[in-house]
């Protein structure tokens, strides 16, 4: 592999531990992570900063000729080798500590970077370059016997090593003749020699990670790519809370020059509701158990039941967006925002989205607090908002900023609201409670056959008595609205076809919206599309499909939001949890059964 040129790339991994993250580009340099938590301040903010001389944590080896970066198997570990003209290099071990201890989950806001020479003596020099206040400011530096303090009012970090602190801070290259362990957290001392706890954080790390993926129910093709799904999923929920970012980053672009820039380290209750059901699928259940608290906060913090489409990781409810004007953006393609605008959206889908992400929880008996009759009662005051705003205009699953209709895929989530609640009353023994969910759920579903269906086109569109299609109609059957096989889904999948794909991949809609026409496509859609072949019969043309979008994926085997049909280059905030929730959910599908290979 070719040392990569310094133009910015998606060609980045994820190291995390559910309190921070990271990314880490090809050369091992991290030009992203936030801290004391996913929204918090990027004191490496280089990704959205190209010119920027701050805002990195870079090992640099003098003579560079190539790079080599993989994952330790099946961990959130990353190993990056830079390789000199003689053979020579260092070899970056980067990882956040995430363990058990103490009979809790140990998972310090820290990141730990072990470095170890091969090859005769080579020559690196260390760039560590907070910023503070999303790069507007310059920490003021202190140093102690083997650790700097980085400071302003608001922020205090420190770093222990057994680097040489004059060659750490006067950047100076110097032959690594030993391994070296660099720490990155709190101003707190380490309780032992850092080289110690380097290794024992490393080793306690690993064996986390890999016993988390030996209890993975995984398909029997495309392990790999379902593992590292599967742990990016993890990495994105926020354990603290519970809740469960769409994305690590904010503001890269969907499209180059677009404006479509922004920030997704926040609970968008939809995006949530797939990665729960997806972790579920793979046997990972605690993530839910986690994400019930998360929702039960914040259905109790609502007075009659209303729900934003999203809120923060600590359960903020405003969101308030800003435009950083100091950040160039990510390739020079600003604006940089921070927070989002949707909080303030009218988004119908919530409702079922939450109702559909519990619904497990009153049927399965390996949870340690199974669900029962004051969550219903909690869930029943949502049934009562879907009903209400069944029929009623939003901004819809694709967040129209300008623009109000009466969604069907709004509608159809009020309709699975009302379905489930009255499944669960009825398990729950309350046969009253399950007439009447059931009864709102059919006239939900009059409705909308009555609105959304469209006799000319032979296919449901994408709002009431509209034209237009759009991608979310592919998941009616996902949600059991209507069969795969029925033929007014169909008809809908052939109107799809033809109207919103682009080679393999297919896009949300096809007309304008707030910004223009889309380009890139919605990597999910595609995800959406690909389940809907399969489900509807059509399994070779499915694979061949997910092939394609496996194509698309970094070389670490992350996904970004979107994709250029015609490139396959990855665009929007980096790695997304629906993207990585699709690929799980499309190779499970796919896959051969175990029984019939072993």
């Amino acid at each position: 592999m070719t040392a990569p040129e310094d133009e910015d790339s998606l060609e980045l991994g994820l190291i995390g531990n559910c309190m921070i993250s990271a990314l880490v580009d090809r050369k091992g340099r991290i030009v992203w992570s936030c801290f004391p938590r996913f929204d918090g301040d990027p004191v490496f903010c280089r990704l959205l900063d190209r010119g920027s001389s701050r805002g990195l944590f870079a090992v640099e080896l003098l003579g560079l000729r190539h790079t080599e970066q993989e994952y330790l198997p099946n961990t959130a570990v990353l190993r990056t080798r830079l390789v000199d003209h003689r053979g020579a290099g260092v070899e970056i071990v980067d990882f956040c500590p995430r363990f058990g201890q103490f009979g809790r989950m140990f998972r310090p806001t820290m990141i730990v970077r072990m470095l170890t020479p091969f090859g005769e003596a080579p020559r690196i020099r260390l760039r560590l370059r907070p910023s503070f206040n999303y790069g507007a400011s310059v920490p003021h530096i202190t140093r102690g016997s083997n650790h700097v303090r980085f400071v302003d009012d608001t922020v205090s970090l420190r770093l222990t090593t057994d680097v040489p602190l004059t060659y750490l801070l006067d950047e100076t290259p110097f032959h690594l003749e030993r391994p070296a362990t660099l720490v990155l957290g709190p101003d707190e001392s380490l309780r032992s020699g850092v080289a110690e706890i380097g290794r024992e954080f490393l080793e306690h790390t690993v064996a986390y990670w890999r016993q988390l993926c030996r209890r993975l129910h995984t398909p029997f093709d495309w392990q790999e790519a379902v593992i590292r799904s599967a742990i990016t999923l993890k990495l994105c929920s926020f354990e603290e809370t519970g809740a469960i970012i769409a994305a690590p980053t904010t503001s890269i672009p969907e499209i180059p020059g677009s404006g479509r820039n922004w920030d997704y380290r926040y609970c968008w209750l939809r995006d949530a509701l797939f990665v729960v059901r997806t972790l579920n699928r793979l046997g990972y259940i605690e993530t839910m158990e986690e994400y019930i608290e998360y929702l039960t906060n914040v259905v109790s913090s609502s007075p009659d039941g209303y729900l934003q489409p999203v809120y923060g990781i600590g359960l903020e409810h405003r969101l308030h967006e800003r435009t950083l004007t100091h950040l160039a953006g990510y390739r020079g393609s600003g604006p940089v925002r921070v927070g989002n605008q949707a909080f303030e959206h009218d988004q119908h889908d919530g409702y079922g989205s939450v109702v559909l992400a519990v619904t497990q929880a009153f049927f399965d008996r390996r949870l340690t607090r199974p669900a029962g009759p004051r969550l219903f009662h909690l869930l029943e005051r949502l049934g009562e908002k879907a009903w209400e705003y069944h029929a009623a205009p939003d901004a819809g699953l694709w967040e129209f900023r300008s623009r109000s209709r009466i969604h069907t895929h709004s509608s159809v989530m009020c309709w699975a609201a009302c379905d489930r609640l009255a499944r669960i009353a009825r398990h729950l023994g309350m046969e009253e409670r399950a007439r009447h969910w059931r009864a709102r759920a059919r006239a939900i579903c009059r409705t909308i056959e009555a609105r959304a269906w469209h006799p000319g086109r032979k296919a449901y569109v994408a709002s009431f008595d509209g034209e237009d299609l759009d991608a979310s109609l592919l998941l009616l059957p996902a949600v059991g609205y209507v069969s795969a096989r029925d033929p007014r889904f169909l008809g809908t999948l052939a109107a799809i076809e033809a109207e919103l794909k682009e080679g393999s991949f297919i896009h949300r809609y096809a007309g304008e919206d707030d910004f223009g026409r889309p380009v890139h496509a919605f990597l999910a859609c595609t995800f959406w599309y690909i389940e809907a072949l399969s489900a509807c019969g059509r399994y070779e043309d499915a694979v061949g499909v997910f092939e394609e979008v496996l194509a698309c994926r970094n070389h670490l085997g992350l996904l970004a939001e979107h994709v250029d049909p015609k490139t396959g280059e990855l665009w929007g905030n980096f790695p997304q949890t629906y993207s990585h929730v699709g690929l799980v959910d499309c190779a499970m599908r796919l896959s051969r059964d175990w029984e019939e290979i072993v």
